[in-house]
């Protein structure tokens, strides 16, 4: 039954995605695009005002794109009038987005005469004045031909009003023709009365440079005897004279009608029987039911949904996913809160097991991730256990080197790789489906296979670990929110759509978590990790960091000239955004002003970020203060912590934070930005000190420890102290007794899935 409800839901789901894509499609093809349209409208009304004497046509206002009463209701009324062509006074779509003109285009396009758009407040809305240009044309222009002149002005842009009335008045100037007709949007006069849902901004003297542009406008239309002036703005019908010129408002298209005394649907008439120009309101005697209005505006979501915005498109994808996904877990999973008491994990923790582990980088690619594997692999294999490393191929001669030192019992398959990422191209894209990434599986036939990152070869090892029947574990090493700086997406997309959902979905996939901090656990429990989770901090090679190096020490000293009293800050790091130096330059700059005390900071590391850190070290003033150093080899650690005097660091994006365990390690007090990872491995004020992310606070604490010798050296002692509980014996002691766990639970599994995937790991 539960089987049969599972296939249900999935083709409920094939059949949504399949309906949203094709009508996508639909769109795509059957959605024709258009450019300067004025362009060939008034093309076509010169024709029908050629030799004309008497014609007529209609000026509509507040076209709002109504679907429901404008393209159904008024057009045909339109169309059947005698009117020669269409007028829009302005506003003829809701708002500038790209979907709203479109719309607008499909609603004219049951019009069938031709029409012009007056640019009104609502058509330069949300960047509508780079669609209405490129549709439809320009802001302001005229139509002249025969006795006829018509003049469209930009109400809306305050930069342009001085070159409009130099313009307006030269065509006014220049026309011969009797009958003169102006459009602009906002109108000119208060009406009185007006109805609840416009307000006094709806005028065009809204403010002095308006009112300015307004009496102006009022001077050329009495000078030049213009006849007519229509406006819109307002959801009424307002008509009245002021020396000669008579003045219309017309804002019943569509839109916030009443349908009241004051404000209701109409469109304006114009008749022009030689010089005699007749003005007659049409009133419509029809409204739009509420539900009408609101089904028009979800059919306005739908079409801007899948037609025009792509991200949203992409993103409501991701929502229907997400909601089936978590439909699927809340109807069809079981969940049981409680620990198994009847685990028997000793069969597993008496024998040496067979370790895959598959990484997305690893040495002698230098980071957190690929050092913590690293120490890990030796550590099990320390106490006998087989481990093979799946990891990309970066083809120089220190991976060359690497791979021939490897204890016995550690061996590292390496993948060919797609594409090379980073500055000196440091990054490999290794091929998640190269046959040797099979084979080495096959082969070794691994006991279980630990994943390192949720994404590309994490997921491969994944799929490989279900085929072979093995559990497969995650640890969960980056916070990968804090890269989003790498991904061609938004931020905030990639960061609360795709990078936390990604996890969530990738670890409840998996048999258990590893994380190396309790902050880490807390993050994956409340994004919905229901996995269990395992808390093992990162192991350091702590007896490497007690041995005295005094050569070492005074080799680094020479090589960059550290002066003999300066008190030396030390951070190591990748040079990449995520990292923070761009805010620890600053508060090193701060630090600078208010302490006496000589110091120099050694930054370690590489990335794409060097050029403008170094930039900016030279643009505070920080060039014989801070030197970045570049990297240095494994074994030179110990040399540096032992010559430096405080680590410094200012990364938000840690899970744990190791160089920080290996600086304590090496006897280095320490100051941090707070963070989750970072809270976890500083006892504040006992082994360093933590503070937010403040240049003054973070400024002042590295002070304390600059200029007071004894209570760094009593921090000092404290670090040293609490790094010596981190060391790699006992980490890979406790990453074992937790494989052994995860082993006696995958043998705790359903005796009919347990027999199928043992008569396939045996063929």
């Amino acid at each position: 039954m539960r089987r049969l409800l599972r296939k249900r839901l999935l083709v409920l789901l094939i059949v949504v995605i399949t309906v949203i894509l094709g009508y996508r499609l639909y769109l795509l093809f059957f959605e024709t695009d258009f450019q300067s349209v004025h362009g060939r409208q008034l093309q076509a009304i010169e024709q029908r005002l050629a030799d004309q004497t008497d014609y007529r046509f209609a000026v509509v206002g507040n076209i709002n794109n109504s679907v429901g009463l404008f393209e159904r209701k008024m057009v045909p009324m339109l169309n059947a009038d005698e009117a020669a062509f269409v007028i829009s006074a302005g506003n003829a779509v809701s708002g500038g987005g790209e979907d709203k003109y479109r719309a607008l285009y499909g609603s004219l396009g049951h019009l069938q005469k031709p029409y012009l758009l007056t640019v009104g407040p609502h058509e330069v809305k949300a960047l509508g004045a780079v669609h209405f240009y490129r549709h439809f044309g320009p802001f302001f222009y005229t139509l002249s031909r025969g006795n006829q002149f018509f003049a469209f002005l930009d109400a809306t842009s305050e930069e342009t009003y001085g070159f409009q009335l130099q313009w307006l008045e030269k065509r006014l100037h220049e026309t011969q023709a009797a009958n003169r007709f102006v459009f602009v949007s906002r109108p000119l006069w208060d009406v009185g009365e007006e109805p609840p849902v416009d307000f006094e901004d709806q005028y065009l003297a809204r403010d002095p440079a308006s009112e300015r542009f307004r009496d102006a406008l009022i001077e050329l239309f009495e000078q030049y005897e213009v006849d007519v002036v229509f406006s819109t703005n307002l959801h009424l019908f307002d008509r009245r004279e002021h020396k000669g010129v008579r003045y219309v408002t017309t804002g019943g298209a569509g839109g916030l009608v009443i349908n009241d005394d004051i404000s209701y649907y109409h469109y304006v008439a114009v008749d022009v029987d030689g010089e005699q120009i007749r003005l007659q309101e049409h009133k419509l005697e029809i409204g739009q039911h509420p539900v009408m209005k609101h089904l028009e505006s979800l059919w306005f979501f739908v079409h801007s949904l899948f037609y025009v915005g792509h991200l949203n498109f992409l993103l409501f994808m991701a929502v229907l996913i997400i909601v089936a996904v978590k439909l699927y877990g809340a109807v069809f999973e079981e969940k049981d809160y409680y620990p198994n008491y009847d685990l028997d994990p000793g069969p597993f923790l008496k024998r040496p097991l067979r370790i895959a582990m598959v990484t997305n980088n690893y040495l002698p690619f230098v980071g957190g991730v690929p050092i913590s594997i690293a120490r890990l692999a030796r550590g099990l294999v320390a106490k006998g256990h087989l481990v093979r490393v799946l990891a990309p191929d970066y083809q120089n001669a220190e991976q060359t080197r690497q791979d021939q030192s490897q204890p016995g019992g550690l061996d590292v398959t390496r993948l060919p790789s797609w594409f090379r990422i980073g500055s000196g191209h440091p990054f490999r894209l290794a091929n998640p489906f190269s046959r040797r990434f099979q084979k080495a599986l096959k082969d070794f036939a691994p006991d279980l296979i630990h994943v390192h990152h949720p994404f590309w070869l994490g997921r491969r090892g994944l799929f490989w670990g279900r085929r072979l029947g093995v559990p497969v574990v995650l640890t969960y090493h980056t916070r990968l929110e804090h890269y989003a700086h790498f991904v061609p997406l938004p931020g905030p997309l990639f960061r609360n759509v795709i990078v936390h959902g990604a996890i969530r979905r990738f670890a409840n996939r998996c048999d258990a978590v590893i994380v190396p901090t309790a902050s880490a656990e807390e993050y994956l429990r409340l994004i919905g990790v229901q996995r269990p989770i395992y808390v093992h901090p990162t192991g350091i090679e702590y007896s490497a960091f007690q041995q005295a190096d005094t050569e070492g020490v005074a080799e680094l000293k020479q090589r960059w000239g550290i002066a003999p009293d300066a008190t030396v800050l030390v951070s190591v790091a990748r040079l990449s955004p995520e990292k923070n130096f761009e805010f620890m330059l600053q508060a090193l700059a701060t630090l600078k002003t208010r302490t006496d005390t000589p110091f120099q900071c050694l930054i370690v590391g590489e990335g794409e970020a060097r050029e403008g850190l170094q930039a900016q070290i030279e643009a505070l003033g920080l060039t014989d203060t801070v030197l970045l150093v570049g990297k240095i080899a494994p074994e030179k650690m110990p040399a540096l912590y032992q010559l430096g005097d405080v680590f410094v660091f200012a990364s938000r994006s840690e899970t744990q934070g190791m160089v920080i365990l290996e600086a304590m390690a090496g006897g280095l007090p320490v100051v941090a930005v707070r963070a989750s990872g970072i809270d976890d491995v500083i006892e504040q004020n006992q082994t360093g000190i933590k503070t937010p992310e403040n240049y003054q606070a973070w400024s002042k604490a590295v002070q304390k420890l600059l200029e007071d010798p004894s209570r760094r050296q009593r921090m000092s002692e404290a670090a040293q102290a609490f790094a010596g509980e981190f060391d790699i014996e006992p980490y890979a002691q406790r990453v074992h007794r937790t494989y052994a766990e995860i082993l006696a639970e995958h043998r705790l599994a359903d005796p009919t899935q347990l027999a199928e995937k043992t008569r396939k790991k045996g063929s």
